[in-house]
């Protein structure tokens, strides 16, 4: 699990929401999701902190690993800090064979990504921008596939995009954070 440095709990006012998000969800099917889905939405840099999940844990007697393996599983959920904006490329087949591999690649390249690793795994990777601006992510499938390839940028889905839609999406997003 990624250490957040800070080993304590969240702070009283984060306790309080989570309290909130745990008691709305109690005893109802799948409640784990949806306490981690609200958590992470009231976060700022919407993810999950390390202190976060053992919270939720200690108040719901969760064991801290099946929180953490519902949290790594899933792939709505971030356990790093992302980016004022998201943009996530799906890599599944269709869009595969469809170019998405040169749409990330072309993206990471705008943005002036870098490659972190070997490289090997380009169906699960997760780039921040340095000026934390933009989060690049991939996803397995979005099954959209007759729209394929497919990109969502915060959380709105786009299909049949091609290079120059993306750089032009994504330069729109840099006007907004400039004016």
């Amino acid at each position: 699990m990624p250490n957040n440095t800070v080993h304590d709990q969240p702070d009283a006012a984060e306790r309080a929401f989570i309290d909130q998000a745990i008691a709305k969800r109690s005893g109802s099917p799948g409640a784990l999701l949806g306490i981690l889905e609200d958590v992470q939405e009231h976060h700022p840099k919407r993810y999950l902190t390390a202190s976060t999940l053992r919270y939720i844990g200690a108040k719901t007697n969760i064991p801290l690993s099946q929180i953490y393996s519902v949290a790594t599983f899933y792939a709505l959920f971030n356990l790093e800090p992302q980016g004022d904006h998201t943009v996530c490329i799906c890599r599944g087949t269709a869009c595969h064979t469809r170019g998405s591999r040169n749409l990330l690649e072309s993206l990471k390249l705008e943005l002036g990504l870098e490659e972190n690793g070997d490289g090997s795994d380009a169906d699960k990777v997760s780039f921040t921008t340095k000026d934390g601006k933009f989060t690049v992510r991939t996803v397995a499938c979005f099954g959209q596939c007759a729209l394929a390839p497919v990109v969502e940028i915060d959380h709105r889905i786009s299909g049949h995009v091609n290079e120059r839609t993306l750089q032009r999406e994504v330069n729109v997003l840099e006007k907004e954070e400039a004016d």
